[in-house]
């Protein structure tokens, strides 16, 4: 299976700068040997789509349950359907944390993006805190519980395993405790099946080929160091080296 290699841009890449990324985004890679996702702001979403030069998949960052209503800021499941994105964020640590998103909301958001033909990529991960009170498998089944009936025969999801004290920190997991928080998910979507499971924390092209090649780590999600394009090509060509 060839390994995913997503980048999420968050609030970053305008228009220009997106056209601009895209210009120089050059991975030595086959287009089979990893699989290239983005998720561009919603702005950019357009001129990533045709700006690629590349074999990639879109995406979107997030969306709200509802199909449509008086939510100001909000885009729904079917608009970003409409808009050529494939696949969405849900539940990232950043929408949990500093947005207060819950489990609940989490779930619903799944439902919505099942609905639309949306590829969920949802997001679990815990704590420093959580942590250090050995509470990993706790949090990770029931963040996993919360929206696995949602996934009940959906043909294709992916889960993103985000340890929150490794995003942004330089703290980064080490490939043998990113292989035991993906068992844990693994385990505990239970008859789902075998979707692919991303470690997603300050990923860079110094970690992303041991990350890669882990047992039961299926491609990265990375944050910063996709904003490069030179930088995520080398990411890219790790993950291809992994397959």
């Amino acid at each position: 299976m060839a390994k995913v290699v997503a980048g999420n841009w968050k609030m970053h890449h305008g228009p220009v700068a997106t056209e601009r990324f895209f210009s120089r985004f050059r991975p030595e890679v086959r287009d089979d040997s990893v699989r290239l996702v983005f998720f561009p702001p919603d702005l950019s979403l357009s001129t990533a789509i045709d700006s690629a030069r590349t074999r990639a998949d879109f995406g979107v960052q997030n969306i709200h349950w509802q199909a449509a209503g008086a939510l100001t800021g909000e885009i729904s499941a079917e608009m970003a359907k409409e808009a050529g994105a494939a696949l969405v964020l849900i539940g990232h640590s950043e929408r949990r944390h500093v947005f207060g998103e819950t489990d609940a909301e989490v779930d619903r958001k799944v439902g919505a993006a099942v609905r639309a033909g949306l590829v969920p990529v949802v997001c679990v991960g815990e704590q420093l805190e959580e942590r250090r009170a050995g509470r990993l498998d706790e949090v990770l089944r029931r963040q996993v519980g919360a929206f696995a009936g949602s996934l009940a025969g959906v043909a294709e999801f992916m889960v993103a395993y985000e340890p929150v004290w490794a995003i942004g920190t330089g703290e980064t997991a080490t490939p043998g405790d990113a292989s035991e928080a993906h068992g844990i998910v693994r385990d505990a979507l239970g008859a789902l099946g075998r979707a692919p499971v991303l470690y997603g924390g300050s990923v860079k092209p110094g970690n992303a080929a041991a990350l890669m090649s882990a047992r039961d780590v299926d491609g990265v999600l990375v944050g910063g160091a996709s904003l490069d394009p030179d930088v995520f090509a080398r990411i890219a060509e790790a993950g291809a080296g992994a397959g």
